[in-house]
C-alpha cells in the first residue's frame, strides 16, 4: 500500500482540541490518514514538500442538482416558481440519459476543481432505471466521493418512493447511496411516513426539501412515528418553526442551507441563526447550477455574512450601535462546509476533519497568508493547488487528472444545446 508524506505546510484540521492552524506534516497510508504532526520522518513514503501551501479538509457540498450543470446559469434572474416552472415542468422532460450522465460528470469534475472532495448529489429527475443509472455512471465516473440521493420526478402526493429503484443501485467505495424523498411538505402523512420507514429500514440517509411554508400534517406524523434522527436531512428549512427546528436538532436532524439560492430565488432567509441558537449549526450546498454558481465557499461566505448582518441589525435596535465583536467566527463558517457536511450525509466518522484513521480526503490550497483559516474560507477554484479524495490525486499542479475535459465540454455544451429550446415547454 502507496505511503505519502506532506511535508511543510499551514494545516487546518477542523479537530476537536487542536489549534486553528498548524504546521505540520500529514502521513497517508494508502487511503487513510495515518498520522498528523509536526517533525513526522518516513523514509518509505513519497515525500511531498507543501511549504507556504496551506491544506484543510476537503469540502462538503451537502446538496446539488448535479444533473441540471449543462444549463449552467440559464435561471440566475428566475425565482422560485421560475425554476418550477421552466426547469420541472418543462425541460426536465427531455432530458435523455446520455444528458444526465454528462450533466452530472461535469459537474462533479467541476466540485473537484472547486475543492469540494464529497458531494451530495440530489438527483431528482429519473424516469426510468437509465436515467438513474446515466446519473450513477457520471458520479462515479467524476471520481468524486459521492452521496447520491436517489429521487424521483415530481408526483401526486400519495406516491411513495420506488424502493426497489434504490434497492437495485450498488453502493461502492467512494460511492454512499441515499433517499432523496419529496418529504412530509409535499407528501401525506401515510406517503411521508412510509418514505422515511424504507429509508430508516435500510440505514440510508433521507433527505427532502422543505420552504415556502409552515410545516404541515406530514411533518406531525412522522414525528410521532419516531422516524427523526440523525439520517433525516431537510434541506433548506424555510417555514419551519423555531419548535420544530428544535425538535429536529433534539433528534440529531441535520438542516442544510443553500444560502445564495435561498436568498435569490424566494425560498426564505436561511436558518443559520436559528439553529446557532439552539446549538447546532447548517451544512451547506448550492442547489443547482442553472441559478447560482456551484462554489460551497461562497456559500459558506454568503451564510457568514447574511447572519453577521442580522445580528448587527439586533443589536443595532437594542442599544443603538453596531455589534462591537463578531458574532459568527470564519472557523465556524468553514465548519459548516466540512464538519457539518460530512454530518448531514451520514460521513463524519469518516470525512470533514483531518485526523488519525479518518479518509484521506484533503484539498491543497496555493493562497499564503498570515490567516490560513481566512485564506481558506476566502480561496476560489484558482487557489486550488491539489485535491486529494482517499489518498489518491484528483488535482495536482491546478490540473484535473485523469480525465479528458475537451470531450467533457464538447459533450455538455451538445446536452446544452438540446435542451435549451425546451425550457419554455
Amino acid at each position: 500500500m502507496s505511503r505519502t508524506l506532506l511535508r511543510g505546510a499551514k494545516v487546518i484540521t477542523m479537530a476537536p482540541n487542536r489549534p486553528d492552524a498548524e504546521r505540520a506534516d500529514i502521513l497517508i497510508d494508502g487511503d487513510t490518514i495515518a498520522a498528523v504532526s509536526e517533525g513526522l520522518d518516513e523514509s518509505g513514503a513519497e515525500i511531498v514538500d507543501v511549504t507556504g501551501r496551506i491544506i484543510m479538509p476537503g469540502l462538503v457540498n451537502a446538496h446539488l442538482h448535479t444533473w441540471q450543470t449543462a444549463l449552467r446559469g440559464v435561471g440566475t434572474d428566475w425565482t422560485l416558481a421560475d425554476y418550477l416552472g421552466r426547469m420541472h415542468g418543462a425541460v426536465a422532460r427531455h432530458y435523455r440519459p446520455e444528458d444526465m450522465r454528462i450533466g452530472t460528470l461535469a459537474g462533479a469534475l467541476d466540485q473537484l476543481s472547486r475543492g469540494t472532495t464529497t458531494l451530495g448529489d440530489w438527483c431528482h429527475n429519473t424516469p426510468t432505471p437509465d436515467h438513474t443509472d446515466a446519473a450513477l455512471d457520471g458520479l462515479v465516473a467524476s471520481g468524486i466521493r459521492g452521496v447520491f440521493l436517489h429521487g424521483t420526478p415530481y408526483s401526486a402526493p400519495d406516491a411513495t418512493h420506488p424502493v426497489s429503484e434504490v434497492d437495485r443501485l450498488a453502493a461502492g467505495p467512494l460511492l454512499t447511496l441515499g433517499m432523496a424523498v419529496r418529504g412530509p411538505q409535499l407528501s401525506t402523512p401515510d406517503t411521508a411516513v412510509a418514505d422515511f420507514r424504507a429509508a430508516a429500514e435500510r440505514g440510508l440517509v433521507v433527505s427532502m426539501h422543505q420552504s415556502g411554508g409552515e410545516p404541515g400534517p406530514g411533518w406531525t406524523a412522522v414525528r410521532d412515528a419516531g422516524l427523526l434522527s440523525p439520517r433525516t436531512n431537510v434541506v433548506h428549512g424555510a417555514g419551519l418553526t423555531d419548535d420544530w427546528l428544535k425538535t429536529l436538532v433534539d433528534a440529531g436532524a441535520s438542516l442544510t442551507s443553500t444560502p445564495e439560492n435561498e436568498l435569490g430565488q424566494g425560498h426564505g432567509f436561511p436558518v443559520t441563526g436559528h439553529l446557532l441558537q439552539l446549538g447546532a449549526a447548517p451544512s451547506l450546498g448550492t442547489d443547482t447550477d442553472a441559478v447560482t454558481p456551484a462554489d460551497v465557499l461562497s456559500a459558506a461566505r454568503i451564510a457568514l455574512a447574511h447572519q453577521r448582518g442580522h445580528d448587527h441589525e439586533h443589536h443595532q435596535r437594542a442599544t443603538g450601535s453596531f455589534s462591537l465583536t463578531a458574532t459568527i467566527t470564519a472557523k465556524q463558517a468553514l465548519a459548516w462546509a466540512t464538519v457539518e457536511g460530512a454530518r448531514a450525509l451520514g460521513l463524519a466518522d469518516r470525512i470533514g476533519r483531518l485526523d488519525t484513521g479518518l479518509q484521506a480526503d484533503l484539498v491543497v490550497i496555493d493562497a499564503p497568508a498570515p490567516n490560513p483559516i481566512a485564506a481558506a474560507l476566502h480561496a476560489t477554484a484558482g487557489d486550488i493547488e491539489a485535491v486529494m479524495i482517499a489518498g489518491r490525486w484528483r488535482k495536482r499542479d491546478h490540473t484535473l487528472l485523469d480525465v479528458d475535459l475537451g470531450t467533457v465540454r464538447a459533450q455538455l455544451y451538445e446536452s446544452a444545446d438540446r435542451l435549451i429550446p425546451h425550457l419554455t415547454g
